[in-house]
């Protein structure tokens, strides 16, 4: 068992629901959904994203190689704690101080731009470069901006991504590689993700219904979220985390959920904690038939059907390699001390529970603990069966 806290010191998000902490955590709490209806990324076709609607920052500084709307995300999380990534900087030394992320697309929309130009006049725009779709582009580009030495490297293992690239910047500290690590995820919408996803008959028009009869897939998000991790105390740390890959498809849970089990009983004994004792779970949540019933029932089997849950997505969309981060960063806003009663994110849907599914306690708009939120677990699958899962714990 091992009982060591990755303090999480400062988070900077950016998505569907706004920029910055108080923007989210209020729309998040209000029950207010990020998602619109959309036809910019399916030609002929709207959809319900969760796109990111502030302004974000000039790439004019950049080389070509990395100016793609993924790094202007990943820079507006960024700018919300650049003071106290710098300073880490300047404590530490920038060779003791890494960068890890997780990403799905990188600059893939940069690319189906350039590609748009090249069938209308037959070459490559100028500003177009091959390097833009690099999936390292965001960490290679925060480490530089940020003059950082460290190790500096990207997860792409789709919707767990930015779980398995917090637990890898433990990891770094833990084995005294950092003493420091930028950790998260970023993803961009694109038309290659939502036409992909849509081949699946993944993809709800209507905002998404997780764990309803009616469910009919996936809203895809954008965003990005940002942690400062290290070994200096704060109210909230990274405690556990746990992986699995059970392999039983190429785009399917394994029904029976063991993978997923798997990952979550690592996170807890990890943590040091038991099912019991976790006051909230991020659900995976994509209002997919499959996931929805393997999930559900993972969770009725390990911790019963008291626990508050709620999946997250119908605020943000399903923001693939960034979603675990967002996610994560959600629990980590309702942790924070001016949250006293210990408000929960709101599970919204239409209320048709799906009489084959197990009965959870699904958190309603307003739904408060009564107390600090203590011990929340997220989690996250992805193709290929990657599983990840996430335990955060109020350190105070």
């Amino acid at each position: 068992m091992e009982a060591r806290h990755y303090y999480l010191n400062a988070c900077g998000i950016i998505c569907a629901l706004g920029e910055g902490a108080q923007q989210v955590r209020a729309r998040l709490f209000a029950g207010e959904s990020g998602l619109a209806v959309t036809a910019q990324f399916s030609p002929g076709r709207e959809l319900a994203l969760g796109g990111v609607q502030a302004e974000l920052p000039s790439l004019a500084h950049l080389p070509p190689a990395q100016r793609s709307r993924n790094n202007a995300l990943a820079l507006a999380a960024l700018a919300q704690i650049r003071p106290q990534v710098d300073a880490a900087i300047a404590r530490f030394g920038a060779d003791r101080v890494g960068v890890v992320l997780g990403t799905s697309t990188s600059g893939i929309a940069e690319t189906e731009t350039a590609m748009r130009h090249r069938k209308v006049h037959g070459e490559l725009p100028r500003q177009f470069h091959y390097s833009q779709q690099e999936m390292g582009s965001p960490a290679s580009m925060l480490a530089e901006q940020l003059g950082i030495q460290g190790p500096a490297y990207v997860h792409s293992s789709a919707c767990s991504s930015s779980a398995k690239a917090m637990a890898s910047a433990a990891r770094l500290i833990k084995m005294g590689l950092c003493d420091a690590v930028l950790t998260g995820g970023v993803d961009s919408l694109c038309g290659f993700t939502v036409a992909g996803f849509s081949a699946l008959e993944s993809v709800s028009a209507v905002p998404c219904n997780p764990m309803s009869a009616l469910r009919k897939g996936i809203n895809i998000g954008e965003g990005a979220a940002l942690f400062l991790m290290s070994s200096e105390p704060a109210a909230v740390a990274l405690c556990g985390w746990g992986e699995s890959s059970d392999g039983h498809h190429m785009s399917a849970p394994d029904p029976a959920g063991e993978g997923a089990r798997i990952a979550m009983a690592q996170a807890l004994e990890r943590a040091g904690v038991s099912a019991a004792q976790i006051d909230y779970i991020n659900m995976h949540g994509t209002a997919t038939v499959q996931n929805d019933a393997m999930e559900s029932r993972v969770i009725a089997t390990m911790f019963g059907p008291e626990v508050p849950v709620s999946s997250t997505k119908p605020f943000t969309g399903h923001t693939l390699g960034a979603a675990a981060a967002i996610e994560a960063a959600l629990c980590w806003l309702a942790m924070q001390d001016d949250n006293p009663q210990g408000r929960l994110p709101p599970h919204l849907w239409d209320g048709a529970a799906d009489p084959a599914l197990p009965v959870l306690n699904l958190a309603a708009p307003g739904a408060a603990l009564g107390r600090p939120l203590r011990w929340a677990l997220s989690s996250s699958f992805a193709f290929g069966g990657s599983n990840a899962a996430l335990v955060l714990g109020r350190t105070a």
